[in-house]
């Protein structure tokens, strides 16, 4: 089988066209580097106003860049928010899978709120139930509730070059879940008494899953699993965690793809976010 050659920077040509998908190769001034190839959801990397940072791999939280455009000051890289307790695993069969399709068969038949009647289906998530991160959306859309499985279509293919770029999948390392199971009517938020009989079967996802990071994506997501109503803007650049059977679960927040296709010169921060995702997503962390 042929290798993959790598350049002169040590970066293989693949890697490469995921930074240039994301719209950051000549951001970062990465040797060797051309323009973008212009893409419909892709704003010019040269039109982005930000200071070229030293290095497009950060070693520890506190070099990751996170300067919102609102303040004049850095904020703090690290800012520990009150621990949640998630509710312990309840008493599972002694096979793991089988308590995993379990949870799955409970989420398949819910009726446990009025979403029930117009879906076609549950989403109850994809990847592995043993993989290092866990990704949060908010809710199904129009494609998800007909296909069964969280960020598909073009919001999908994006997020898919995102964790591309840093070496991760969905296959693979990555569990991709929602708050929500069901499409609300017309994309709409869902409302409390929704999120109230919804959310724990994300609560029993994260506990069974135990994950090492948990990547939050998109302002509703990251208000509800972090029990807060600060904007999205606050939220990014630091380390949240949750408490996960006794275990600080670091959590870091960004924006929702769908809003990266509507603006695109955002992708900026949210290659930022993962950076820093995967400055704290790593064992001994």
């Amino acid at each position: 089988m042929a290798t993959e050659r790598n350049g002169a920077d040590g970066m293989s040509a693949v890697r490469r066209a995921w930074l240039r998908e994301l719209g950051v190769e000549r951001l970062w001034n990465l040797p060797g580097a051309a323009a973008p190839a212009a893409a419909p959801e892709l704003a010019p990397a040269a039109e982005v106003p930000v200071a070229p940072p030293q290095s497009p791999v950060r070693e520890s939280v506190a070099t990751v860049p996170a300067v919102e455009p609102e303040r004049a000051e850095p904020v703090a890289l690290v800012q520990e928010i009150p621990m949640q307790e998630l509710p312990a695993p309840a008493a599972m069969p002694a096979d793991p899978e089988q308590a995993w399709a379990a949870l799955q068969d409970e989420v398949r038949d819910c009726v446990a709120c009025g979403l029930c009647k117009g879906r076609t289906q549950t989403v109850f998530g994809t990847g592995s139930p043993k993989a290092r991160w866990l990704l949060v959306g908010e809710a199904p859309g129009e494609q998800e509730d007909k296909q069964g499985a969280p960020f598909v279509g073009r919001s999908g293919k994006l997020l898919d070059s995102m964790l591309a770029s840093i070496a991760r999948s969905r296959q693979h390392d990555v569990f991709i879940a929602n708050v929500i199971k069901c499409r609300p009517p017309g994309n709409r938020d869902p409302l409390p008494e929704e999120v109230a009989r919804c959310s724990p079967y994300l609560m029993r996802q994260i506990s069974f899953i135990n994950p090492e990071m948990i990547l939050v994506l998109g302002r509703f997501a990251a208000q509800t699993l972090l029990e807060t109503d600060a904007r999205i803007g606050s939220l990014r650049g630091k380390v949240h965690s949750l408490s996960v059977a006794g275990r600080k679960v670091p959590v870091v927040v960004s924006y929702h793809p769908a809003y990266l296709l509507r603006s695109p010169a955002e992708k900026v921060k949210a290659w930022q976010d993962l950076q820093l995702a995967l400055s704290v997503g790593r064992p001994g962390n």
